[in-house]
């Protein structure tokens, strides 16, 4: 059963920190982007960044029965080196919305909440959008939503330098970069629908630690930022 207020009310959630954090755009990003995206008040996604492949802006992974399966949204062919992230295009020449959506079902489908969230998650493989980035904003304010999370995020409306206002987290989650040398994130592991089969896969797309865990998710988030106090009365089982 979905947790009514008053137990999501029991949850406590880590201490706020002061700067506002500044993210990569990413679609259904991983466990650890969210993890950092709790412990502020307000995010900003960075919309002006030189479009980059293979990161999560257009990757994400999920679990499936022969262990870690990624899955890529395709975009139209970049020209030149320095188109801004804000202007990617989707690209439609292949049916990826429905390969994605048959994926994830095959993949959830008997996981604990799959029947709670798919209909907000569905949607995002019928519409056609136009820009990746709207797409991935919208997929992370989706995830905010269905968590009951209180949380401001925006696009910058330029490219931000690093400075002392604001905790930049936009390089540090990358699919070629080991979690682990993340200081403030820990893996904390939950139950997964193939985990007898390949054991826990860690840092997989939030829509992983959501179809496994749903309301819960919120716990496996507040004990995954090592520097953020939780309530020790919840543990993920």
């Amino acid at each position: 059963m979905l947790w009514s207020q008053k137990q999501r009310r029991m949850i406590q959630p880590p201490m706020m920190r002061n700067k506002t954090a500044v993210f990569g755009s990413a679609f259904f990003p991983p466990v650890q982007y969210f993890a950092h995206m709790i412990s502020h008040q307000e995010a900003m996604v960075e919309a002006h960044c030189n479009y980059s492949r293979q990161t999560f802006r257009n990757r994400y992974l999920i679990s499936g029965a022969n262990g870690i399966l990624p899955l890529t949204v395709p975009v139209e062919k970049v020209s030149g080196k320095k188109t801004k992230t804000k202007d990617i295009l989707i690209s439609y020449d292949t049916s990826w919305q429905e390969l994605h959506w048959r994926s994830i079902v095959s993949a959830y489908n008997a996981s604990p909440y799959f029947q709670f969230y798919d209909l907000d998650i569905e949607p995002f493989f019928n519409k056609k959008w136009k820009y990746l980035l709207d797409m991935n904003l919208a997929s992370v304010q989706s995830i905010i939503g269905c968590l009951g999370l209180n949380i401001s995020i925006s696009l910058t409306d330029e490219y931000l330098s690093g400075n002392n206002y604001l905790e930049d987290i936009r390089e540090l989650i990358h699919p070629k970069k080991d979690y682990l040398i993340d200081r403030d994130f820990k893996s904390v592991a939950y139950r997964q629908v193939f985990e007898q089969k390949h054991g826990f896969l860690a840092n997989l797309s939030i829509l992983d630690l959501l179809f496994n865990k749903g309301p819960e998710s919120l716990l496996v988030l507040n004990e995954s930022i090592k520097s953020a106090t939780t309530n020790p009365e919840f543990k993920a089982d």
